[in-house]
């Protein structure tokens, strides 16, 4: 008999499109991926305004959903963040077949704390969410994916990073032309020097800390972008940044310099290894196929 292991996903964005892409990949299910990937593309338009749907969130939830079949996709409606806190369409669940394992993925706001909270023993989430919770800060800067489990403190969480899924986007370090030496560009030995302000998204002060590592991020005075004013814009006023970038076209336009990338903001595999068991473990070792798996110590 098919045994069925719940996974907590991501219920809209990047990190759950690449977890339907790895999961499509192994369990041959590229129709379903695709369909709740560009479900939630046309609803994201629709919160933003970029489209204007026939019919209202209630009749388009209606239609999406197949509750009486699990391998088909369901859908749920929640409040968004944005002005107004419009209703958005999100991922709730599906079911796949993968070899000898049905893979249940189960929509959360945030898998990371699911696991955290014993719900789960296995989910994915983005790995900035565990430098923002529990790896503890050092004088060293956090480089990579790699070295983040040796900074968990095994008594603060049961949850370990297992694989990353290759999305990578990098926090990357970016400076006006006046604020660095001539010639060169911004890199953690030129924050050594700096004297100023550091422009950064309040939510990632936490990760940035131990990107640069205390010894540099002690002496810096960290800014924050306005409510409604463009990132690139605010480091631009700053002087010097942080900011997530995939080509660094837009901070060019301000007249950045784009300089190191500090650390990759990467979906990962998550275990909560009190809740793990046989089936967890095959599951574990279906990803680990991939030529993207970072290969990480599982306390």
């Amino acid at each position: 008999m098919t045994e069925t292991i719940p996974v907590a996903v991501p219920r809209k964005g990047r990190p759950l499109e690449a977890v339907l892409q790895r999961v499509a990949e192994e369990a041959d299910a590229e129709g379903v991926a695709d369909e709740i990937i560009s479900t939630l593309r046309y609803e994201k338009a629709v919160t933003k305004g970029d489209q204007t749907p026939d019919e209202d969130a209630y009749h388009r939830l209606a239609e999406y959903s197949n509750l009486g079949d699990p391998a088909r996709p369901d859908f749920t409606l929640l409040r968004d963040d944005r002005a107004g806190k419009p209703r958005r369409i999100v991922f709730d669940s599906v079911t796949l077949s993968a070899g000898d394992v049905d893979l249940r993925l189960v929509g959360r706001e945030e898998p990371f704390r699911s696991l955290r909270k014993h719900d789960f023993a296995l989910g994915f989430d983005s790995a900035d969410l565990v430098l923002e919770e529990v790896v503890e800060l050092r004088p060293d800067p956090l480089t990579r994916i790699a070295d983040v489990n040796a900074r968990i403190d095994p008594h603060d969480t049961d949850v370990r990073v297992v694989a990353g899924m290759g999305d990578t986007v990098y926090h990357t370090l970016m400076a006006t032309p006046e604020t660095l030496p001539q010639g060169d560009r911004p890199t953690r030995e030129f924050l050594t020097n700096y004297e100023g302000g550091l422009c950064i998204s309040p939510r990632y002060e936490r990760l940035v800390e131990a990107v640069l590592g205390t010894r540099n991020a002690g002496k810096l005075d960290f800014n924050y972008p306005d409510e409604d004013e463009e990132e690139e814009a605010a480091i631009a006023d700053t002087g010097a940044g942080v900011y997530l970038t995939v080509t660094g076209s837009t901070a060019r336009e301000h007249g950045l310099v784009v300089g190191e990338e500090l650390f990759p903001s990467e979906t990962v595999l998550m275990e909560n290894y009190e809740e793990s068991g046989e089936v967890a473990e095959r599951v574990k070792d279906l990803f680990a196929r991939s030529e993207t798996e970072t290969e990480m110590a599982i306390y």
